[in-house]
């Protein structure tokens, strides 16, 4: 994730990010470029279509046509902007549940062997379940000393959750907590669970096919008979004028793209590597 200071607008202006969509979009400006020049050769050299009063009614068309399209992308924005941030909050609830389990064990257990074993197992859920939501296989993670081996075949978090599980219902069983204490922390363990559920639902379920597919062919339309209505009115400048509209509406759905699946090693995805590791340390921290 990209680390930035808001306030610094010069920053913003000059700068050119290596996630930035101007360079993805160079290849395509300049065939839009190409054509838009295409295009007004055409109508004011070739065609002389200067007098045709139809093709000068075209503008009123893209009037209607561009404020539709403005709303589809704010949807579009809207609706991935939710999920990026629906997956923050997810992740923060991770941080914080994996804290409290840490705090509530660190009081009932005494021995040191338990103390090492949730240190280890919770700081392991979070970093196997950054690798999995990121697709990264995850066949074997080793913790001084503690053997979590997990099958690159099954569900990597839901081994890692049952371990914690079965070791707490093991103190539970051998009397070293009460059914009491038991209770309070099967909410965190359970929490891990739906948290990863969660993600998953984010991760596994993009924006349908026929909307997004529509949007960029609406988007690709609108620029593509821009040239023929404003070129009377513009001339020769209809080409960066054209070539400005396509970068505009191109970037904001590829923005929307990039940050509708918020786990992945994009420059505006979520860093959930860093997060994982602050659980590691704060957990280590409460039980040491």
């Amino acid at each position: 994730m990209v680390q930035y200071n808001p306030k610094d607008w010069l920053t913003f202006i000059f700068r050119f990010h290596e996630s930035d969509t101007f360079r993805q979009l160079i290849p395509m400006m300049i065939l839009i470029g190409c054509y838009s020049g295409g295009i007004a050769y055409l109508e004011l050299e070739f065609w002389q279509l200067s007098n045709n009063s139809h093709v000068k009614n075209i503008p009123l068309m893209h009037a209607t046509v561009g404020f539709v399209l403005s709303l589809l992308l704010a949807y579009r924005t809207n609706t991935a902007y939710e999920r990026w941030w629906e997956g923050r909050k997810l992740w923060g609830a991770l941080v914080n549940n994996s804290r409290n389990l840490a705090l509530k064990l660190s009081a009932y257990c005494s021995e040191e062997t338990e103390r090492d074993f949730f240190k280890n197992a919770i700081a392991t859920y979070a970093a196997v379940l950054s690798k999995h939501l990121m697709n990264e296989e995850v066949s074997q993670m080793l913790f001084e000393g503690l053997d979590l081996s997990i099958d690159h075949q099954k569900h990597q978090p839901n081994q890692v959750a049952k371990i914690l599980f079965q070791r707490a219902n093991d103190l539970y069983t051998s009397g070293k907590i009460s059914g009491d204490q038991f209770y309070i922390i099967n909410a965190e363990l359970q929490s891990f669970t739906d948290i990863c559920g969660a993600c998953e639902r984010i991760k596994n379920t993009p924006i349908p096919y026929s909307y997004s597919s529509f949007i960029k062919k609406f988007i690709f339309f609108y620029v593509m008979t821009l040239p023929f209505g404003y070129v009377f009115s513009l001339g020769y400048y209809v080409i960066p004028v054209v070539v400005f509209i396509f970068y505009v509406l191109a970037s904001l759905e590829l923005i929307a793209e990039e940050i509708e699946d918020p786990f992945g090693n994009d420059d505006n995805d979520l860093p959930t590597k860093k997060m994982a590791a602050n659980i590691k340390k704060h957990v280590e921290e409460l039980l040491s």
